[in-house]
Formats: C-alpha cells, sequence, structure tokens
C-alpha cells in the first residue's frame, strides 16, 4: 500500500514540476495582505516576498496592507482589497496555523463563495519535504470571493514561496481565465 501512495506522491508532483498552463497575458493585480501582531513594513518578509514574486512575474501589486491576528480586522481589510479596482487575487499571508491566535481561515470564511480545496491539499503535499510530517498543521488554503482569487498562505518565507512558487504563479493565468477575470484568449 506504502508503494502506491508514494507512486501517486510521484505522480501529482510531476504534474506540479511539468504542468505549464498558459501564462497570464496581462499583468494580474496582486492584493497583498499580512496578517500578524509583529510584523509590519520592512519586517514583514513574507508580505515582502510576495511583491517581489508577483512583480519579478510581471504581475502588479495594487494593495499592500498589514493587519493584526483580529478576525473583524481581517475580514475588514480582506473586504477592501477585493473592493479595489483592478485586483484579481488576493494572497494573505500568516495565521493559518493551529495557536489560537492563528484565525484567518475563520475570519475569512464568510467571503469565500467556493473553497478550492485542492490548493491546500497540494501544498501541503508539497510541504512534508520542508517541514516533514508538520505539514498536516497548516491550513493553507485558496477559495473565491467576489469574483477573485483568495489564497491563504502561512507566515513562514519557505511557505510563501513554495505557494507562489510552485502553485498560485504556475497556475494564475489558467484560474483568472476560469473566474472570467481574463478574456479565454488572454
Amino acid at each position: 500500500m506504502s508503494g502506491r501512495r508514494g507512486t501517486a506522491r510521484k505522480r501529482a508532483l510531476r504534474r506540479a514540476h511539468g504542468h505549464a498552463a498558459a501564462p497570464a497575458s496581462r499583468p494580474a493585480g496582486f492584493a497583498v495582505l499580512t496578517v500578524s501582531d509583529t510584523r509590519r513594513g520592512r519586517e514583514d518578509a513574507s508580505g515582502s516576498l510576495i511583491e517581489k514574486l508577483a512583480e519579478r512575474a510581471r504581475h502588479r501589486v495594487l494593495v499592500r496592507a498589514w493587519v493584526a491576528d483580529e478576525p473583524r480586522a481581517i475580514r475588514r481589510a480582506a473586504k477592501q482589497a477585493l473592493a479595489r479596482g483592478g485586483v484579481d487575487v488576493l494572497v494573505v499571508t500568516g495565521g493559518t496555523g493551529v495557536a489560537p491566535r492563528d484565525r484567518t481561515p475563520e475570519a475569512l470564511a464568510p467571503l469565500i463563495g467556493r473553497w478550492l480545496p485542492g490548493f491546500g491539499e497540494l501544498f501541503r503535499l508539497l510541504s512534508v519535504d520542508q517541514v516533514g510530517t508538520a505539514a498536516w498543521l497548516s491550513r493553507a488554503a485558496a477559495g473565491v470571493a467576489a469574483g477573485r482569487l483568495v489564497v491563504l498562505l502561512p507566515g513562514a518565507r519557505a511557505a510563501v514561496e513554495l505557494g507562489m512558487k510552485r502553485l498560485l504563479l504556475p497556475e494564475l493565468g489558467h484560474v483568472l481565465r476560469m473566474l472570467g477575470r481574463l478574456e479565454p484568449k488572454e
């Protein structure tokens, strides 16, 4: 049985590495929201990494915000970001663990119309190589809110890099087309 699981994992990893979705033909508009009681501005390495990776992939960061680990504040900041014209994707970093103050998924659940469980599943599968069996403690997730993609990533830089490089950026053009944010031929 473990041989079967190993084979399925290898197939999933191969697809994650080898699938080449058509990139977006126009820059996507990003909103980056960092959920933290302590990290702001220059101390926000994960938010800065999201911004850098998005811009390196020729997308635009239209909103960059910081909010404390308080559900109402998280939800309010997310609503403001999603209301901004031109925002196609909201990437939230932080608050996705199991500590008592990690409440990002609960805070944003009322906004999410459709969850995309495959994102979190694949994120945790790929995270095993970084953090071992602690990968199951992550509540990384993705969903659709107000017709826009919402991605919840842990606050660790390595997790942000994995989520952005291996999952979000390779499929961004495809998912934005599916959401009607890009024309089929864009």
